[in-house]
């Protein structure tokens, strides 16, 4: 700021005019303007370039009106350590010194009854002087309320300290608004001004809402990067931001030096810490997202810095705004960095030579992290839930440090220790729906040299791999991986990993239909994991002997083994494993037409499942209440279930769940008398299904859509429906979730009757099948069929299997209970 464009005529005082348009921050403006009304003095704290100084002014010039003393500015960016404030503050007033007399008495005396606003810019340069100051003058001058700016707290008696925040980013989920957020709309003001004829569009919004995410929503690194619009694309400047002290290093010539790149700002706050302080700083470098005090002091402490002072040294960075406290995590506060700090400390990190010890004893702290999750979970003595909680939410919080480890044990070519932390967080993987990037990471570490790595070691990844790949639809690895690791067990008697490997082959035969396959399967896992006394693993069994014997219409067996596995869940006092058998007894009640008691179970499961992550789990129980909802007639609370459903199911990146929720909407919108809207859901369904390779069609698939476009063509037309459906097989997958959740048409693809022939959808059954079809409802054998419709036994066999294909069925009883609930719908 410079006090030579000083207004004194609108804001009696010395206030500079805003060089260029004020962007966002209203809420923060309003809730200042009502802190000032109350408190004499509060101090703007944040790290250099968050937006301080210019968020003062502008409240300040808000607040002109109320302050018949007028509202004035001091800057202190330029004074040197020691200086004196007071003659600073005495030149903008105009206070002349008097003889004899210090200065301050004379600007205390001229300050006594005036009712004056007095902005106090970049404190930080001369912190004890101006609190020292400011509380003498709050103790003399009762009219005077100041407003200061600060990268450290002035921690003098009725200060409030006010933190100034990023700008708003745009929602992780939704870049399509994306210029309602106020960093996005920052950027592109910026812009504008710097490239002539500049936009944000449906082309380029996505990617200004990554850069401004990837900026921390920091102002001066977002103004500096808006400004080289002028000579690179938005998508070149984000290629580029890796090395951002290099990229956004040309700012405003007028600005203060510090501002005039972003490394000259983190510079300047970086030389204004005391050793242990930057010693610290550059350790804190190797976390990535977030840490706690705990794991501070087991990786930061040494060589200068102990572990006992790491508390206080972390405050003394917290009050200089280069470390924030912004979260309570399982009872313990939560610290971070703004990624472009965190890049700096990371160069200093890197130039001591330290870089290679801390992140070594980063990437051991995590492993001992997770070997604690891991006990709690699977091992003697058993826990309690409220003694588990806390660590499984500690774990998603350390999400980037767990990747982040694993990354830098691959790059050192260590690759049993980057396992061993993948194995160790299988549960909270698995249940987490965090496939991506950990198949990524599985394949690469898994291509070492099976002599380099221990048998238990690979076999237990392998297993995980098989795990991984099966959550993600793809049975194929999955089965490749789970029968290699079966093999290595076998030879090494790992029976622990072999139950596991068993269990998700158990997991393919199912989903292939091999039924017998897959009991056999599922008897060898629970004798295995028997041989190793691990309940959680045999209550995961358990419920898979559940889900085969509902697969196949055996609904009694199937409660039997969901309670069995109750049990073991219960006796576990384990909030991830009782789900699972809590959604099993849903599916069964739900086989057996019992809604009410469906609910029930989903609703206990879905409360157990409120303070974890347990992503797959939740969208089940979601997706199960939206479909019973929908049975009894409740389309708004169907609505909301299944919207709720797709968006948390599009977040894990599942195409087989998106597709799945998809085609439940369709059957909502045929409910709601959307005929068109269901057929475009139901094609979209199942084009996202066609582009997965390897995929089988689930049970009962056909079958859900006959009863969702028989209708259909009743009331539209076979040419329409025909339509509808290709329009839908062209939507993207984001398409498809776009107007599934928003009711956003496929652009450019309006409906017209007159359009040229196209493929129609999935065959219906014929006249013959459906007369075959009540005939199987009845109990009729293939020899009772043919002698009732006067066909040979090979006829009858014939047409009984195409219904069974066509229906996605792989029994008779499920095409009879199918019959008999579609005569009775």
């Amino acid at each position: 700021m410079t006090q030579d464009t000083a207004h004194i005529s609108l804001t009696g005082g010395n206030l500079p005019l805003e060089p260029n348009g004020f962007v966002g921050r209203e809420g923060d403006v309003e809730e200042l303007i009502e802190l000032l009304g109350v408190a004499r003095l509060v101090t703007l704290c944040g790290a250099g370039g968050i937006g301080k100084s210019r968020l003062a002014i502008r409240v300040a010039t808000q607040l002109a009106a109320d302050f018949p003393g007028g509202v004035w500015l001091v800057e202190l960016a330029e004074a040197v350590r020691d200086e004196l404030i007071v003659p600073r503050v005495a030149a903008v007033l105009g206070v002349k010194a008097e003889p004899s007399r210090p200065l301050a008495d004379t600007l205390l005396d001229a300050l006594a009854d005036r009712q004056l606003l007095l902005v106090i810019d970049n404190c930080e340069s001369l912190i004890e002087e101006a609190a020292r100051f400011c509380r003498t003058l709050l103790t003399v001058c009762p009219e005077v309320r100041v407003l200061t700016t600060s990268r450290e707290p002035l921690r003098v008696a009725g200060e409030t300290v006010w933190r100034v925040p990023p700008l708003k980013l745009p929602r992780a989920d939704d870049h399509e608004r994306a210029e309602d957020s106020e960093a996005v709309r920052l950027f592109v003001d910026r812009a504008a001004a710097a490239a002539r004829g500049f936009t944000i569009g449906p082309n380029n919004a996505a990617e200004i809402a990554s850069l401004c995410e990837a900026l921390d929503g920091m102002p001066l690194a977002i103004e500096l990067a808006a400004a080289l619009c002028r000579v690179l694309t938005v998508e070149q400047i984000h290629a580029r931001l890796r090395d951002r002290f290099r990229l956004l290093s040309t700012g405003d010539r007028t600005a203060p030096a510090r501002h005039q790149t972003l490394k000259a700002t983190v510079d300047w706050s970086y030389q204004q810490l005391k050793e242990p302080e930057r010693i610290l700083l550059r350790r804190l470098a190797v976390f990535t997202g977030g840490w706690t005090l705990d794991m501070a002091e087991k990786v930061c402490d040494g060589n200068g810095l102990w572990a006992e002072d790491v508390l206080s040294v972390l405050c003394g960075l917290v009050d200089k705004s280069l470390v924030l406290a912004d979260a309570e995590v399982a009872g313990e506060t939560r610290y971070r960095m703004l990624e472009t700090i965190r890049q700096y400390a990371a160069e200093q990190l890197e130039s001591s030579g330290e870089e290679g010890e801390l992140r070594r004893r980063h990437r051991d702290h995590m492993i001992e992290i997770a070997g604690r999750s891991h006990r709690l979970i699977v091992r003697h003595p058993r826990p309690t839930w409220a003694e588990i909680c806390p660590m499984l939410v500690l774990l998603d919080e350390l999400q980037a440090n767990v990747w982040a480890a694993v990354r830098w044990s691959a790059e050192v070519d260590e690759p049993e220790s980057a396992l061993q932390l993948l194995v160790l967080l299988r549960w909270p993987t698995i249940a987490g729906g965090r496939f991506t990037p950990a198949d990524e990471w599985l394949d690469r570490l898994l291509s070492t040299e099976p002599a380099v790595l221990p048998p238990r070691v690979r076999g237990d990844a392998l297993v995980l791999r098989g795990q991984v790949a099966f959550g993600q639809g793809d049975p194929d690895r999955a089965q490749d991986a789970c029968t290699a690791a079966a093999e290595l067990c076998r030879m090494t008697g790992l029976h622990g990993p072999l139950s596991g490997a068993l269990a998700i082959l158990a997991w393919v035969a199912i989903y292939q239909r091999r039924p017998d396959r897959a009991r056999c399967l599922l008897d060898e896992a629970l004798e295995a994991v028997r041989r190793v006394d691990d309940p959680w693993h045999e209550m995961v069994i358990r419920s898979m002997e559940g889900t085969f014997a509902l697969s196949e219409g055996r609904a009694k067996e199937s409660q039997r083994s969901f309670e069995a596995a109750l049990a073991i869940a219960h006796e576990l006092d384990n909030h991830w494993a009782s789900p699972v058998a809590l959604i099993g007894l849903a599916q069964v009640a739900w086989l057996r037409g019992d809604l009410a008691e469906a609910r029930s179970y989903y609703e206990q499961a879905l409360d157990l499942l409120k303070d974890v992550t347990a992503h797959w789990q939740t969208i089940t129980c979601l997706s199960g209440l939206g479909r019973i909802a929908l049975a009894q007639g409740d389309l708004a609370t169907a609505r909301a279930r299944l919207i709720e459903s797709l968006r948390l199911c599009r977040g894990t990146g599942q195409r087989l769940g998106v597709a799945r929720r998809i085609e439940t909407l369709a059957q909502l919108a045929l409910a709601e008398e959307d005929d068109q809207r269901a057929v475009r859901l139901a094609g979209a369904s199942s084009a996202i299904r066609n582009a997965m390779s390897g995929v089988v069609t689930p049970s009962g698939f056909g079958a859900r859509m006959e009863e969702l476009l028989q209708p259909a063509r009743a009331r539209l037309g076979e040419a329409m429906v025909a339509q509808l459906w290709a329009l839908g097989n062209e939507m993207t997958q984001e398409q498809a979730v776009r107007y599934a959740l928003e009711g956003e048409c496929h652009p450019d693809m309006p409906v017209q009757a007159g359009r040229g022939p196209v493929a129609a959808p999935l065959t219906t059954l014929t006249g013959r099948e459906w007369e075959i079809a009540e005939l199987v409802a009845r109990g009729l054998s293939n020899k009772a069929i043919a002698d009732e419709l006067v066909i040979s036994p090979a006829t009858a066999a014939r047409h009984v299997a195409n219904i069974l294909a066509k229906l996605g069925f792989s029994s008779r009883t499920q095409v009879a209970t199918w019959v008999i609930e579609h005569n009775r719908a």
